[in-house]
């Protein structure tokens, strides 16, 4: 940009006003539609710089007494904005079109005119120029005069010039910018640009770079984030229940206001953990307080538990289980026996089950109580226990071919009478027992690890042996002999080893306190070998003594993988009385058949009051009622980290083969799996299959 030496600062009133073409009928337009402005119009485009603006300017003739500025003239809206025409007050688009039609370049006739940016008129953003300048100079780059008062001057900047001065040839900016080539185009330039085609560039990989990128983007959020978060994202799970979440058997879901969840809330934190027998650290899985008054167990009134309400037939008792005895009542369970006559029958109790509501598999279990009647009395015959959930207590279609079996082999044990199929061996199931009958009197075991493919079988494959074996935490008597109460702590197996007598060194049975606990003279029948030990309770922990609280409970370990390291503990109080090892019913040549096992099926829970001479001898006339066994709390616990509760476990569901035979497991009338209307599946030792 050529510059301008500054001589001097230029008055106010020696700046020129500009003048329009000689030829031109007025500086600015007349008003739209008159006739001076029909003709600017129409000479408009032939407006240019001529000789005689030139001249005229250099004669300084001019009616107001300045001299008039030459220049050539901008034709378009650049040409229409330093004309005024647009953006000045006295254009076409003006808001305040003057009424005058001879407005010429007099100054003093405009000032009423808003100056802007582009305006002809005074601007603070003008430019002192010096005196010396030629017309054009004198045009800063937004107005063509200055109105800046005399005193202010802006300093040069390199040379004298001004800043947004420019050389002669026009008033607006005719020198290139900085920013040009960005805006001109330039055909000839873009032209070879466009020709020009390099693959490898570098701005050509960024842009492939991009759109892979982009398309990468597109398919992981459409395609592969369902994959991913399908094979990432938590299973849904019923919890051993029958739907997602643990809703259990009677459409319950465990946390409803009112009713318990899985811990009680009014466990005490002191409770949450124990140390095992076995050294190790459990946590609480799943308790009751039976802190709530007034709680009933009918069908569908808790998640839990359910009470029963039919004879209980498999063990001859003489009392019918009913829904109205039992209850919560002073913050305990209470189970109670009268003297009510009920269908031929003299008593009427109660027998609470979470059958197919909850269950465990490994752990330890604790019931706290206190016993029913007096500790000096024999008849009564309160039980907390469990069983493997494919077994219904009390159903008698469920239990058959299944109580209590927990046998995991395919051979002769599996079979009706313990017998091979020809009924002429072994020699010791041929053995008549103690009471005269057969060793076994079972039908076989309905789903064995011979079970024939695609017969019916729970899974999770049919050559697996599955059972319902029972473990109990306490079936409370009385040791007329020692004239107190005992505690009857036991396993049930089959099949049955020979004349029951399962193996008993001191490497398979631990006794801890021989004088408290001894082996129970009862070792099994025709239809359940029991590996049971009997430990002294006293008299204070009946209703009739002291009234207090007891607990009763065992802790057991099995693993299919580790068979040979199951156990069951069972305890009184905080102390264990004995314990069993795995060895205890390993295989049995004699008999011909393999180990039993620990339980690995998924326990339910029962507890009950009943009478039943097949039991213990009953003192009809010593027995007060009515009766009430008292339930302070039931607690679960589990390893650390190994929580494994619910009644349908992948590795031994339970929930399909309960669903496809709603008959004998809805209906207590059924004793037979064959009254129930299902056929006995076929055995590959027998049905060659």
């Amino acid at each position: 940009m050529p510059t301008t030496p500054m001589t001097e600062k230029v008055p106010y009133s020696a700046l020129p006003l500009a003048s329009p073409p000689a030829h031109s009928p007025a500086a600015f337009p007349a008003p739209r539609g008159s006739p001076e402005q029909q003709h600017h119009r129409r000479s408009s485009s032939s407006w240019g710089p001529t000789q005689g603006d030139s001249a005229s300017a250099e004669s300084g003739s001019s009616e107001s007494g300045r001299r008039p500025l030459s220049g050539r003239f901008i034709p378009g809206e650049a040409g229409a904005v330093a004309r005024g025409e647009i953006g000045s007050g006295l254009g076409p688009y003006a808001p305040n079109m003057p009424s005058s039609t001879g407005l010429q370049h007099n100054f003093a006739s405009t000032t009423h005119y808003q100056p802007t940016r582009f305006s002809a008129f005074p601007s603070t953003y003008s430019l002192y120029v010096p005196a010396s300048a030629s017309p054009n100079q004198r045009y800063s780059r937004f107005s063509m005069l200055s109105d800046a008062p005399s005193s202010v001057f802006l300093p040069p900047t390199k040379q004298g010039e001004r800043p947004y001065s420019y050389a002669p040839g026009g008033i607006f900016w005719d020198s290139a910018d900085e920013d040009d080539v960005l805006h001109n185009p330039e055909p000839a330039k873009d032209q070879i640009k466009d020709r020009r085609c390099d693959p490898l560039s570098g701005r050509g990989w960024m842009n492939v770079g991009a759109v892979t990128l982009l398309l990468a983007a597109l398919i992981t959020l459409f395609a592969g984030y369902p994959v991913i978060q399908y094979y990432t994202r938590a299973k849904a799970t019923n919890l051993g229940a029958y739907g997602l979440g643990g809703t259990n058997g009677t459409g319950q879901i465990p946390d409803i206001p009112g009713v318990p969840t899985l811990i009680d809330r009014a466990t005490p934190k002191s409770a949450y953990t124990r140390t095992g027998f076995d050294k190790k650290e459990y946590t609480l899985v799943f308790s009751d307080e039976f802190e709530t008054e007034g709680r009933t167990f009918w069908p569908g009134d808790d998640p839990y538990w359910e009470a029963v309400n039919f004879w209980y037939w498999p063990t001859g008792d003489l009392e019918w289980y009913s829904p109205e005895n039992i209850f919560t009542k002073d913050g305990y369970l209470q189970i109670r026996i009268d003297e009510t006559r009920v269908d031929d029958l003299d008593y009427k109790s109660g027998m609470l089950q979470s059958w197919n509501k909850f269950c465990f598999t490994g752990g330890y279990v604790e019931f706290s109580i206190s016993l029913p009647g007096s500790g000096e009395v024999s008849g009564l015959w309160p039980g907390a226990w469990t069983m493997g959930n494919l077994g219904r207590p009390g159903y008698g279609a469920t239990t058959e071919g299944l109580w209590p079996y927990s046998y995991d082999s395919c051979d002769v044990g599996t079979l009706s009478n313990q017998t091979n199929p020809d009924g002429d061996g072994p020699a010791a199931a041929l053995e008549p027992n103690s009471y005269g009958g057969s060793l076994s009197m079972l039908r076989g075991q309905r789903v064995s690890a011979c079970t024939c493919k695609g017969e019916d079988h729970p899974g999770p494959s049919p050559n697996i042996g599955r059972g319902a074996p029972e473990i109990d935490a306490l079936e409370a008597q009385v040791e007329q002999a020692y004239g107190q109460g005992a505690a009857s702590q036991s396993a049930q197996f089959a099949p049955f080893d020979a004349g029951y007598w399962f193996h008993n060194s001191s490497s398979d049975i631990e006794i801890y306190d021989s004088d408290m606990s001894f082996r129970n003279s009862y070792q099994g029948g025709s239809y359940q070998e029991s590996v049971s030990v009997v430990s002294l309770l006293g008299t204070k922990n009946y209703e009739l003594g002291s009234g207090t609280f007891q607990t009763y409970g065992f802790e057991y370990f099995s693993d299919p993988k580790e068979r040979d390291n199951g156990y069951i503990t069972w305890a009184v109080g905080d102390k264990p009385t004995w314990t069993m090892h795995a060895s205890t019913v390993r295989a049995n040549p004699l008999t011909e058949i393999d180990r039993r096992l620990v339980s690995e099926e998924p326990m339910s829970i029962i507890m009950n009051l009943g009478i039943s001479q097949g039991f213990a001898a009953v003192e009809f006339d010593k027995l007060r009622f009515p009766a009430t066994m008292k339930v302070d709390y039931v607690r679960v616990y589990q390893h650390k980290g190994k929580t494994n509760i619910g009644c349908d476990p992948p590795d031994y569901p339970t929930w399909d083969y309960i669903s496809r035979h709603p008959e004998a497991y809805n209906n207590a009338n059924w004793t037979t799996w064959n009254q129930a209307g299902y056929s006995w599946p076929k055995n590959s030792l027998v049905d060659h299959c």
